[in-house]
């Protein structure tokens, strides 16, 4: 098998890039086809380590990485990079997959121990579905760390950060996610409180700050599968495989809460797949860095926004749909295009294949996006290896991950 650099040099060849109504242009579906042989092809043949992935190669390499769990928090990048998690805190063991009582958990629980005050690095003693009874809302300094167990949580609420700061969530299954609510839950060893009809999200970042979501399989909830609102910043969304929803991800509350102006995140290495339909992200205000990640699905575009967000999109490799009027990557949602032609969006060494195309706009100076720049962008032809391990990894002991 070639490398994927050289892959992606055959089938840019070979493919074109743009569709016409010419006779000789080949079958858009066949174009498709074709290039997601080679993306699957050069996935399986990919190492776990040494990708050219700055997170996973600062981590995954290490056969010892159960004895040193805590170095993971030493590997964020982009602007959630300071999220120390439970780094210093002491390892507490999920024994016990039950979630019967949101207001008083049991010892064991994962709900037990995020609410708890000091910082906890959280782990689990065996694979475990986990159905929440209420959402699961965290208290800062934790780290849920999902490696060497093969956790889900799904088929009830999910995972809640609220006005809290420092959270590192790590290599879990989140599907399959409902609407909470009409009750209490417990937030802290001190406090409870009444709940109001949840969203229904996967990951909801709600006035959150420091957070890094890593290495998660996301599909399939009610709502979206993650949202960050209300004034949450400081956030990196990375190597996370997305499948299966519509809604994909909402950085912004509304074109109204203005308060969202400061949020700054980075979504970096992550693989957004199969049967996704729309925002992958959907920005308000605010300043985005969409770096290295790999599109393979949208059925109405992967990148848009309202409220004159700063989107930078450097490096990532877009693959559209057969569809003709589907080949937009961008959507300027709820303006003019005399208003949005000043919003400051732009795509720097991104790979276009199957006539995918970015509009950008705004003034186009380097200047204008020194907010919605967070690390250094590798060529899009490394994104196959980059994301080859997205989602939630199958981790042995004693073995590289």
């Amino acid at each position: 098998m070639g490398n994927p650099v050289s892959l992606l040099f055959l089938f840019t060849i070979l493919f074109p890039t743009s569709i016409s109504c010419s006779p000789l242009q080949q079958d858009p579906e066949l174009i498709v086809e074709e290039v997601q042989k080679s993306i699957n092809a050069t996935r399986r043949n990919l190492a776990t380590c040494g990708t050219g992935n700055p997170i996973d190669d600062c981590w995954r390499c290490d056969p010892n990485w159960e004895q040193n769990r805590k170095r993971l928090a030493d590997c964020a990048i982009g602007f959630g990079k300071n999220a120390i998690g439970g780094r210093d805190g002491k390892i507490y063991t999920v024994t016990d997959p039950s979630d019967d009582d949101a207001v008083n958990p049991k010892p064991g629980t994962l709900r037990y121990a995020v609410i708890q005050d000091a910082p906890l690095w959280i782990i689990f003693a065996r694979d475990m579905v986990i159905k929440l009874k209420e959402e699961l809302i965290m208290n800062s300094f934790k780290t849920i760390d999902g490696r060497g167990a093969n956790v889900h949580i799904a088929g009830g609420p999910c995972i809640t950060i609220q006005y809290v700061s420092n959270i590192i969530i790590h290599g879990l299954n989140i599907h399959d996610c409902t609407q909470g609510g009409n009750a209490y839950v417990r937030d802290s060893p001190k406090h409870y409180g009444w709940r109001t009809i949840s969203d229904g999200d996967g990951v909801s970042i709600f006035g959150g700050s420091h957070v890094w979501l890593d290495h998660c399989s996301l599909s399939n909830c009610h709502d979206g599968l993650i949202d960050a609102i209300h004034g949450s910043t400081a956030i990196t969304i990375s190597n996370n495989y997305m499948t299966h929803h519509d809604k994909v991800m909402l950085l912004g509350h509304s074109d109204s809460y203005t308060q969202d102006k400061q949020m700054q995140v980075t979504i970096a290495f992550n693989h957004f797949g199969e049967g996704l339909v729309q925002r992958m992200p959907r920005c308000r205000y605010g300043y985005f860095h969409v770096v290295n990640n790999d599109y393979t699905h949208w059925e109405m575009y992967a990148i848009g926004g309202s409220a004159a967000p700063t989107i930078n999109s450097q490096g990532n490799r877009f693959l559209a749909p057969d569809t003709r009027y589907k080949k937009e990557v961008t959507k300027h949602e709820n303006s003019a295009q005399n208003v949005w032609k000043n919003w400051n969006w732009r795509s720097s060494g991104d790979l276009m294949l199957n006539g995918a195309f970015f509009t950008s706009s705004g003034s186009g100076g380097s200047s204008s996006y020194a907010k919605a720049s967070s690390m250094a962008a590798r060529p899009s032809s490394l994104v196959g290896s980059i994301t080859s391990g997205a989602g939630a990894l199958r981790c042995k002991k004693g073995a590289s991950c």
